[in-house]
């Protein structure tokens, strides 16, 4: 099947045909090269979020002392790394209390220290950890189930742990702070925060600060309620805190960390911006498409699914325009599936479809950063594993880093008919000026082909004798439920645990066809193309 391929120019638009298609196959592609007038992406656009959950038995912070993840988080970069989710309005941090004996006959205290320093976790630390981890993943995942969640204490050695990995890989720490300690005027009690802040102070980390997660399921989690105009106030506390620090008196504040849109949450966001909007620095919210326990193959590949995101972008900027105009707006935290995702999917190359629309549908729309839940931990949503292989959306974030510029471009379908508009999403952004091979002018075209049969894509010819570079990434065995990944037909995996592979481009010959396999993604840099916005 093939179909027209129309590329919209400054000077105006020139269409080719690959072959004489009848007219209901054909679908009409139309790329701008010039700037869609959003301000230019974040450099730290794609982030990632650690959740707290890792951190409520101590010994298994641990696991971010491996070498092999630092490299992994390190290709990543630049990045916010999010330390938050809901155990953290459940968590406590005692600075005097130390490692436990129980925890010092796990590992000897000078491995902890080791680990601090800047030393790699020991193998035989780590393969006791991942003995013991799935029973703590299955007591972290009962807990999110039940909504039933217990207080847990974290320590000094936590805290230099978690920040010691985000400086090692190249991440900006954004730690979360627990909003659910009150006064009895239900005002948010700063004291344990205090301690918190004192210590990192004393210890000169360089990090930004959140106040509580998803606060309108606060009644469902802990059966208090707590208002958006109280909750504003509180930040407006924190603020006033932190300005108290020189070391933190211009540091990064992000909220609410509101949960999607509905009319409970939008109300909710609107009362917080009114009172604290002022003080946040990016207004935060969350955004997963479907339930993990309930979730299906065919709830991954739906358009209309895809689609929901856009509406939801679209009213939380209708309310942050309304009451603080200018700010900006974060998904703070998302993924595919709720619930610690959805096994033998969101970990596997299904979720592709749904973290690439993501990301392309948030840079089209003005979302300035986009943090995945999670790069480690429980759940079935995470970039890496728990034996520290990367997954499917792992090499798709890594690409979408070397090859995604800061300038967005405009793509769009028009002129075709039925389901096939919805099902073939494209996206058009200025190749990354950094990437060696690359230079400005040059353009990143990534795009999903959802249908059940190959799609053409041809350039016109006023760009017929212009190289492109592709990257198409299908899966391994198991086809969409693979959770490893082909580039260019090679199987993606780590050369050792300190160097990632080379990605490479396959260069086609000017003028060849781009053909977009049934069920797949990738990316397309078109050389020289003289994009006006990028020059």
């Amino acid at each position: 099947m093939h179909f027209i391929v129309c590329i919209m120019l400054l000077a105006g638009t020139v269409c080719y045909t690959s072959s004489d298609t009848p007219p209901e196959n054909i679908v009409e592609l139309e790329l701008q090269l010039k700037t869609s007038g959003r301000p230019p992406l974040n450099p730290r656009f794609l982030s990632v979020t650690i959740d707290a959950s890792l951190a409520s038995e101590p010994k298994y912070i641990a696991f971010l002392g491996s070498q092999r993840l630092i490299t992994l988080t390190r290709g990543l970069s630049p990045a916010f790394l999010r330390f938050g989710g809901t155990k953290s309005d459940f968590l406590f941090f005692d600075p005097a209390k130390n490692s436990s004996e129980k925890e010092n006959i796990f590992w000897k205290k000078s491995t902890n220290q080791e680990l601090i320093k800047g030393g790699a976790i020991p193998l035989s630390v780590q393969h006791k950890l991942q003995a013991l981890w799935p029973t703590q993943e299955q007591i972290i995942l009962k807990e999110e189930f039940l909504r039933k969640y217990k207080n847990s204490t974290i320590t000094k050695e936590t805290i230099d742990l978690l920040y010691r990995f985000a400086n090692c890989s190249g991440l900006h720490l954004i730690f979360g702070l627990n909003a659910l300690l009150r006064n009895v005027q239900d005002q948010w009690n700063s004291s344990n925060a205090k301690l918190l802040i004192d210590y990192c102070a004393s210890r000169k980390y360089n990090l930004s600060w959140e106040l509580g997660n998803e606060p309108n399921s606060f009644k469902k989690k802990s059966g208090l309620y707590i208002d958006g105009a109280q909750l504003g106030k509180d930040f407006m506390s924190l603020h006033q805190l932190l300005s108290t620090y020189l070391s933190y008196k211009n540091s990064g504040l992000y909220g609410p960390d509101i949960g999607q849109p509905k009319k409970q949450s939008q109300r909710m966001l609107t009362s917080f911006l009114k009172a604290g909007g002022k003080v946040i620095n990016s207004v935060t919210w969350h955004h997963y498409y479907v339930d993990g326990r309930t979730a299906s193959k065919k709830d991954f590949l739906n358009p209309h699914v895809l689609d929901s995101l856009a509406s939801e972008i679209k009213t939380v900027f209708q309310i942050v325009n309304q009451t603080v105009p200018g700010k900006l707006v974060w998904l703070g935290e998302t993924s595919s599936a709720y619930g610690g995702g959805c096994p033998g999917l969101s970990n596997t190359y299904i979720d592709g479809f749904m973290w690439l629309d993501k990301l392309g549908m948030s840079a089209k729309l003005g979302i300035d950063v986009v943090m995945r839940q999670a790069l480690f931990g429980a759940g079935s949503y995470n970039l890496v594993d728990s034996d520290y292989e990367p997954l499917p959306d792992y090499w798709l974030s890594l690409l979408f880093k070397k090859l995604v510029g800061p300038v967005v471009l405009n793509a769009s379908l028009k002129n075709s008919k039925g389901i096939c508009k919805l099902k073939i999403r494209v996206f058009l952004l200025w190749a990354h000026k950094t990437h060696p091979k690359y230079r400005r002018g040059d353009v990143s075209v990534f795009a999903m082909n959802l249908c059940n049969h190959t799609q053409q894509i041809q350039l016109p010819s006023f760009l017929s004798g212009k190289a492109i570079d592709e990257y198409l990434l299908l899966p391994g065995d198991g086809g969409l439920f693979s959770q490893t990944v082909l580039l260019n037909g090679e199987v993606l995996r780590m050369v050792d645990d300190k160097t990632l592979p080379t990605l490479d481009g396959k260069e086609k010959a000017p003028g060849s066809p781009l053909l977009l396999p049934s069920s797949s993604f990738g990316f397309y840099v078109v050389k020289d193309a003289q994009a006006s916005a990028c020059l």
